[in-house]
């Protein structure tokens, strides 16, 4: 998956949203600097003494001459303003700046395939693919859906597809990357809110061994299913002398084992059979024909035997 596509659909998706540095939302264990010109207990110098405060666990801060505020639950925007409105006693018109020094009271959880997976910090308003940005971007092998699980308290996730899990306590909702990234459903790079968790699965894979020019593991990436043709085209074709009559599919039973299911893409390639579906983790196997082989090997050594003689008889 191209990270720059990726990026052109977090611009797209959040475009219109408010996301800069006045609309974080301040909450318990944030740690803040504030300066106010012309006042000393707030680092009216501008130095690098400036004094953190932290926000509590019940989401107030102690200043200088103001003393108790609630900070939790306001933008710093918010903030700032109440702080001007309380500053207003001792200077005539405060000029108030407010900066997050440390995140910590919005944590996200990122986790599969993406380049960083681990708990991440929420800066503000932040769609679905602007947070998969923060890990990272997605690596080439992730799934073609992302998983988002968010706490009741946080409201339900806005999608029609959305659902409560078992214990009612969380709001489960899948979304679809490449819907995102065409714009068929740009509802569904929605914001995302603390505590939030996303998953990318690893994309499901089907195999091509045996005769072909290009032997492994293909992601279905945005498919759910390809066929015993789509797969040989991902393994850019045949090689050399395939018994491509005696082909097969070796696919996963309910055990350990794999069953067998014959596949003849002589008649498949002729339109004399119609081609046949693969499922996730089936293995498309490619024999080498004998007979050809044989036959290849007599001819090397009859080209091999005639460049001799002449060389000799010279």
């Amino acid at each position: 998956m191209k990270f720059a596509a990726l990026l052109l659909a977090v611009v797209c998706g959040a475009a219109g949203q408010e996301t800069g540095p006045a609309a974080y939302t301040l909450g318990p264990d944030d740690q803040i600097v504030i300066r106010v010109l012309d006042l000393e207990e707030f680092g009216a110098s501008s130095t690098a003494t400036d004094k953190p405060y932290r926000i509590d666990l019940r989401g107030f801060v102690n200043l200088p001459l103001v003393g108790r505020m609630k900070a939790g639950g306001r933008t710093i925007e918010a903030f700032e303003a109440e702080l001007v409105g309380k500053l207003r006693e001792f200077v005539k018109e405060p000029q108030v700046t407010v900066m997050v020094t440390e995140y910590r009271s919005q944590p996200i959880s990122i986790l599969g395939q993406v380049t960083s997976p681990g708990v991440h910090q929420l800066q503000g308003r932040k769609s679905l693919f602007e947070v998969i940005s923060m890990a990272g971007g997605l690596k080439p092998e992730a799934g073609y859906t992302i998983k988002i699980v968010r706490k009741k308290e946080f409201g339900a996730i806005p999608l029609k597809s959305a659902k409560m899990d078992t214990t009612g306590e969380y709001s489960v909702a899948e979304v679809n990357v490449k819907g995102i990234m065409n714009a068929e459903h740009p509802e569904e790079n929605l914001l995302i809110q603390p505590f939030d968790v996303i998953t990318v699965p690893k994309a499901e894979l089907v195999y091509v061994v045996g005769t072909v020019q290009k032997s492994g593991g293909f992601t279905l990436a945005d498919r759910e299913k390809v066929t015993v043709l789509q797969a040989l085209s991902m393994a850019e074709g045949f090689g050399p002398q395939p018994a491509d009559k005696e082909c097969k599919i070796l696919r996963k039973t309910g055990n350990s084992d794999r069953e067998e299911i014959p596949v003849n893409l002589n008649a498949i390639l002729k339109g004399k059979a119609p081609d046949v579906p693969m499922q996730s983790e089936d293995i498309l196997f490619v024999p080498a024909s004998t007979g050809k082989k044989i036959l290849a090997r007599t001819g090397e050594a009859a080209i091999a035997l005639t460049t001799g003689l002449l060389i000799f008889r010279r």
